[in-house]
């Protein structure tokens, strides 16, 4: 059972407070409120289901094996903030009285949060409506697009020009050259492939809103292995061979495990922590400075460019663009893996 959510209050949660008002608007349409009765468990000490949790309603009560750390009242400002956040888990949220609680997906609220801090997307000719959007969230979502540093995505969005399609009209052919990587924005195409027992064609799949294709032949420069048809009307987003190779493939940034990030910083180097500063003063790596990603381009020339820096977030998403800015000034970065949930404990603290 879900329940209606109030747009007020889920904008006042941290840090979804940041956000634009365009991507909190569309954040909302996504998630749902969820009732909990008193005694049950909203999650467990362990659990590593990457889900921001809030309380909108009641009381929740943090239990470290057994034992009540703090009672977290709905509205509070412990209550703005994602409850025991961190995976795995620190603490077990458990409802001390009828609780209502929303979940959002981790993943989902940082890529908003990092569109949000390195500049809007827009693609020419779109309209911002819900139809017009979904394809883009749904693209975004996929592990693939996780991977890609957010500067390379809004440059994507940038350079991609929309195609249209009638019914029975091919996208690309089987055998031909590599010269497009697709998104589908409206309709749904027909994936086969033609071999010699069946020179018609066996049906592959069937794509549809936010499904790509096309990227295999640009990434081994070799010819399409299968005919994409339009089984209906469609509208497709293309990004040509160049700058599909160019953008969607990351670029060369220094990746460290924890272990070796703590080694650097003993040798010299700063832990950056460029999550926003509610997020920092709640979790943080001890002796980190603290420059939100969104105010980095103003304030790079105010780092010591003779120092090497350790950045994280919470996922390494934020972080990496943090990188591909800092490289763009010739200062020398790394990327802590995993962000802050690799850290060792004892190394973290709140303020």
């Amino acid at each position: 059972m879900s329940l209606e959510i109030d747009p007020k209050q889920i904008k006042s949660l941290s840090p979804i407070n940041s956000l634009n008002p365009e991507n909190a608007q569309e954040l909302i349409k996504k998630i749902s409120a969820v009732p909990i009765q008193a005694g049950h468990y909203i999650f467990k000490k362990g659990d590593t289901d990457k889900f921001h949790a809030y309380l909108l309603k009641g009381e929740v009560e943090l239990v470290d094996d057994k034992k009540v750390v703090k009672v977290v009242k709905a509205g509070s400002p412990d209550g703005l903030q994602p409850l025991a956040h961190g995976f795995p888990r620190p603490l077990a949220a458990r409802a001390k009285s009828a609780v209502i609680v929303t979940k959002i997906n981790s993943d989902m609220l940082d890529i908003m949060l990092t569109w949000d801090q390195t500049g809007s997307y827009t693609v020419e000719g779109v309209d911002e409506d819900e139809d017009e959007t979904d394809w883009m969230t749904r693209i975004l979502q996929t592990r693939a697009f996780h991977r890609i540093p957010p500067a390379n995505i809004q440059a994507m969005f940038m350079r991609m020009e929309s195609v249209s399609f009638k019914p029975g009209e091919k996208v690309i052919e089987q055998e031909a050259e590599g010269d497009y990587f697709y998104i589908i924005k409206e309709g749904r195409c027909l994936v086969t492939r033609a071999t010699p027992a069946n020179p018609n064609g066996v049906k592959l799949a069937t794509l549809s809103v936010g499904d790509s294709f096309g990227e295999e032949a640009l990434i081994s420069d070799s010819k399409r292995n299968a005919t994409i048809t339009m089984l209906t009307e469609g509208h497709l987003m293309r990004l040509n061979k160049e700058d599909f190779n160019s953008l969607l493939n990351e670029p060369l940034l220094n990746w460290v495990e924890y272990a070796e990030g703590k080694k650097l910083v003993e040798e010299g180097a700063v832990w950056f922590d460029v999550r926003l500063p509610t997020e920092h003063k709640a979790n943080h790596i001890k002796n980190s400075i603290n420059i939100p990603l969104i105010f980095l381009r103003m304030k790079a020339n105010s780092l010591d460019t003779s120092k090497k820096y350790v950045i994280y977030c919470d996922t390494g998403r934020r972080s990496s663009a943090a990188s591909f800015l800092l490289n763009e000034k010739d200062i020398e970065s790394y990327v802590l893996k995993d962000g802050i949930d690799s850290a060792d404990p004892a190394d973290l603290e709140s303020t």
